[in-house]
């Protein structure tokens, strides 16, 4: 039924896949020019924020370069802009932009520049308010009548109005019989806030009732309470319109004002008091509206946005004119652009913003410029992007040895994976208790450019994986020459690994004429092993005491196709779970939920969600990197398990008892006997620790791993003493008795062998012990390397890292390949810590002014390090960021995702105690275990994990 399709006046597309509403469009003079030419403000999903000020040489132009005054990105997402008052003292127009967790208001600005492109516009933050629930949308206006200022109201998703004072907060108020949120506006004429509630009325509360009424934080009282102090929140008027309602407008014309209604199916125009003036069914399933004053005929108009891509002009309830637009409006707004009044500006949720008008073409005559010459901007570009990479290259760290000019090297170095795993097993001396144990071969090349001399390859696995071969020799390899070898890896340790890859090294000489024996080069390369070389398909457990949650910002992905090596195709139950278990008997349950975007890991022990967590997005990155997705991100939305990191360490306290008591026999309060005894009890408590994290306790792996491994090199000390002690007894008797057999007079030996052979049975338990004991310590560190590194994939997926801050991170956590006598694994990473709170993450100079001690050896607890990595994540958690240099250490407010409270640090570095840094985040778990259920219903786990 249309006319005329809408007059393209100017329009653009903003961004790539990026998500807008109807909250996303705003049209101003958000400057304060005092021209009176609006400027067009629009927020995406995507936090993406564009101020835009359209000067089309003739209608129909797309949007020049200087029509975008302002394009900048913020931390979070963009739920709703609005210009007005917000700030005291001043009547010009600010910007408040609303966001899940924070409204921010800023004051936009501009500077004049030589040219006609070269203005700039920046905006600058003059308050920001952190919200304690997630908003929904937001109103402004006088509120209470006050004059020249706006106030701002937040609707939060739980039903909460949070009024804002400009710069302070006001009062919060719950809306009675809340379910969920519905538009929400205000009224100046009657000073009164307007909704439409599920239960599809029309809501009126009056602010002066809103602010008398009793406090939110007083909802859950008493009746006693209720009757004594505070009112209740009463409604002014309530009306049922019998549907959803999609938006609300309050429209002041010739001392009346008239509140519209946008439904599902109609459009309702209602008095101050909430009596029906007019409504009108709409034909067409509506998308927007606007009711605007127009002047000219003293009436008010409303237009209409459908899903038919149409746009409707209604004058009360008579259609007065209807056009065809291009694309679906989710947003509409009317304003001056460019001495044109009236422009019609719609916005489509993908982001097609278009200026048009109605009618014919009116007269926009302009003369010509004198002298004007176009731009080439495609050159403009390349010139930026030229003076960008000098700049940005100018500005890198410089390397320790300058990088290699040659994009090519005379060996190169390649390994390829079989996709299937060895039909007869190559594993040999595997100390795993299983029936079978896989290997995979590994395909090594070695492709020459020149010729090269004394190569020798090594390839090297991460520990308790192993090889059946590890090195290979060449003598001379000529050019162009390629040489393969086959090797085989298998699980030979009784324990997962930390990590699933592989390096293959090459070490050779390139001769030169000047030096005949050749330079020494190396080449480097990696290989990424197979799941199924550690675990296989197993039933899906119901029950765990650890469980993590990774969000994502794309659909769900059945797990079939993630998993087609440990999925069955024709089993339609394993869509939404999966059952993995290690060779060594661990189970580990993943499950995708099928509504939202997120999947679970649960597991009985916290270090074995590392392999399985890391193998779901590195196969949710290449999925999704195979479907031409660039946007794909996976986020940690719960808290860093970091009160289990340290409950464990308490339960473990009473090793030290066993110490004391091996200090006791050491004395010899209990003769030969007690020796005996030592080593029996020194065993026992080394099997209790390395078998207690697999027992039926819900502790914390993390810290029971750091004191069992602290125990373990303590327990190494002592019996590298009580070795040394027994070794220098045994020769002391040799002598002696060699000293008897050569006496020409014989002499009884006085129990002189009896005493020889008790000191090497001693000797023998001795080493046997020292040698399991090494044995707990490799496979304890092991599975602290698993632990810690699920603990930095969580903070980095939590803050949203950078690659280099995670590596600073995984260089801070684990430091040392293996853990050795010398020096291990606690004094390394409280010293790396140590160092930044010291630089990047100090508060003050006077943090940075602190020495530490260059001196690293066994410390007596682990309360000091607990104390630090505490320390750590509270400053990362408020905005800190790492970096190797010590001149960024400003720390920046930022949001706390759920779960996650900032830990007063005043408080924290006076604490020195084990107990103090626990309790900081006991808070933590409780947190947990509600965003658990909140974010993966109940329902929907017991169904997805059907067997």
């Amino acid at each position: 039924m249309s006319l005329f399709k809408a007059r393209d006046w100017w329009s653009t597309a903003l961004g790539e896949k990026e998500e807008f509403d109807q909250g996303c469009l705003c049209v101003a003079d958000v400057d304060n020019s005092g021209s009176g030419q609006d400027k067009i403000t629009v927020g995406s999903y995507m936090g993406y924020l564009r101020i835009f000020n359209p000067h089309p040489v003739k209608p129909g132009d797309g949007m020049q370069a200087e029509d975008l005054l302002l394009e900048v990105q913020l931390r979070d997402s963009v739920l709703q802009v609005e210009v007005g008052k917000f700030v005291s003292g001043t009547e010009l127009l600010h910007l408040a932009v609303l966001h899940c967790r924070k409204l921010c208001v800023y004051a936009v600005s501009g500077t004049l520049g030589n040219v006609e492109h070269g203005n700039q516009y920046q905006i600058k933050l003059m308050y920001e308010h952190n919200l304690q629930r997630t908003a929904c949308n937001m109103t402004y206006g006088p509120f209470g009548g006050v004059k020249g200022r706006d106030l701002i109201c937040i609707q939060s998703m739980d039903g909460m109005l949070m009024l804002f004072e400009q710069e302070s907060y006001a009062f919060g108020r719950f809306l009675p019989g809340f379910l969920l949120p519905g538009p929400l506006t205000y009224s100046s004429r009657t000073d009164s806030f307007i909704t439409v509630s599920s239960c599809q009325q029309v809501e009126s509360y009056k602010y002066q009732v809103l602010a008398f009424a009793t406090d939110a934080d007083e909802r859950q009282e008493t009746e006693q309470q209720k009757l004594s102090s505070g009112k209740r929140l009463v409604m002014d008027w309530v009306l049922n319109i019998g549907e959803q309602a999609l938006d609300i407008c309050v429209v002041s014309f010739n001392q009346t004002s008239s509140v519209f209604v946008l439904g599902e199916r109609n459009f309702f125009c209602l008095k101050d008091n909430g009596q029906i003036r007019f409504m009108k069914k709409l034909d067409c399933s509506p998308s927007c509206f606007l009711p605007y004053c127009s002047v000219s005929e003293g009436t008010i108009n409303t237009l209409v946005g459908n899903h038919n891509n149409m746009l409707h002009v209604y004058q009360d309830v008579t259609l007065k004119w209807a056009t065809q637009l291009p694309h679906i409006p989710v947003a509409v707004k009317v304003g001056n652009l460019q001495d044109l009044k009236g422009v019609i500006v719609t916005l489509s949720d993908s982001g097609h913003l278009q200026c048009s008008y109605l009618g014919t073409d009116p007269s926009l005559f302009q003369a010509p410029k004198v002298e004007s010459r176009e731009i080439n901007y495609e050159e403009l570009d390349r010139e930026m992007k030229k003076l960008q990479k000098i700049i940005k290259e100018s500005t890198k760290t410089q390397d320790i040895l300058p990088r290699s000019e040659k994009d090519y090297d005379d060996l190169r170095i390649t390994a390829e994976v079989s996709p299937d795993l060895d039909v007869v097993s190559q594993a040999i001396d595997s100390e795993v208790r299983a029936e079978a144990v896989p290997s995979v071969t590994v395909k090594i090349t070695l492709q020459s450019r020149l010729a090269v001399q004394k190569t020798k390859l090594s390839i090297c696995v991460q520990p308790p994986l192993a090889l059946t071969h590890d090195q290979f020799i060449f003598d001379d390899i000529e050019s162009c020459e390629s040489k393969v070898v086959a090797l085989s890896v298998f699980l030979k340790g009784n324990c997962p690994p930390a990590e699933l890859e592989g390096s293959a090294v090459a070490s050779y000489s390139t001769p030169t004429d000047l030096n005949p024996e050749g330079i020494p080069r190396v080449a480097r390369c990696k290989f990424r092993l197979p799941l199924r070389l550690i675990c296989f398909p197993a039933q899906p457990s119901k029950t765990a005491n650890h469980k993590l949650t990774i969000d994502t910002n794309k659909p769900p992905v059945s797990l079939v196709n993630l998993f087609p090596d440990f999925a069955d195709q024709s089993d339609e139950d394993q869509v939404n779970v999966l059952g993995f278990q290690f060779l060594t008997g661990s189970r580990i349950t993943l499950l995708a939920s099928k509504t939202s975007q997120r999947y679970r890991i649960q597991s009985e022990q916290l270090e074995d969600l590392w392999l399985i967590t890391k193998e779901l997005t590195f196969r949710l990155e290449e999925y999704f990197k195979k479907q031409n997705s660039k946007d794909f991100t996976c986020t940690f939305s719960g808290s860093v398990p970091l009160q289990e990191y340290f409950e464990l360490i308490d339960r473990h306290f009473e090793v030290e008892h066993v110490l004391a008591l091996s200090n006791s026999c050491e004395r010899g309060a209990y003769g030969f006997t007690g020796q005996v005894i030592q080593v029996v009890m020194i065993l026992c408590a080394l099997s209790t620790l390395c078998l207690w994290t697999g027992a039926d306790h819900n502790l914390a792996l993390n810290s029971s791993l750091i004191h069992i491994i602290l125990m373990l090199r303590l327990n190494a000390e002592k019996f590298e003493e009580l070795l040394s002690e027994r070794a220098i007894q045994f020769r002391a008797i040799e002598r002696r008795l060699l000293t008897r057999f050569k006496d020409k007079t014989p002499a009884p030996l006085q129990h002189l062998d009896t005493l020889l052979e008790g000191t090497y049975r001693q000797i023998i338990a001795l080493a046997d012990a020292a040698e399991e004991n090494q044995t707990n310590m490799f496979q304890a560190f092991t599975k602290l390397k698993s632990a810690t590194q699920l603990v930095i994939m969580l903070i980095s997926l939590w803050q949203k890292l950078s690659t280099d801050q995670v590596a600073i991170l995984e260089a801070t956590f684990l430091p040392l390949m293996q853990d050795t006598q010398e020096l291990g694994w606690e004094e390394s990473v409280d010293a790396a810590i140590s160092h930044l709170l010291r630089t990047c993450l100090s508060k003050s100079s006077k943090e940075q002014a602190l020495t530490l001690t260059s001196q690293l050896s066994i410390p007596k607890d682990t309360s000091r390090l607990k104390k630090h990595i505490t320390l750590l994540c509270d400053r990362l958690a408020k905005g800190g960021r790492l970096c190797l240099s010590t001149d960024t250490n400003i720390q920046q407010t930022m949001v706390m995702p759920g779960g996650c409270t900032p830990i007063p640090e005043s408080d924290l570095e006076e604490r020195t105690g084990v107990q103090d840094s626990t309790t900081m985040f006991t808070s933590h778990r409780h947190l947990t275990k509600q965003k658990s259920k909140t974010d993966f219903p109940q329902g929907a786990l017991e169904e997805a994990e059907k067997p």
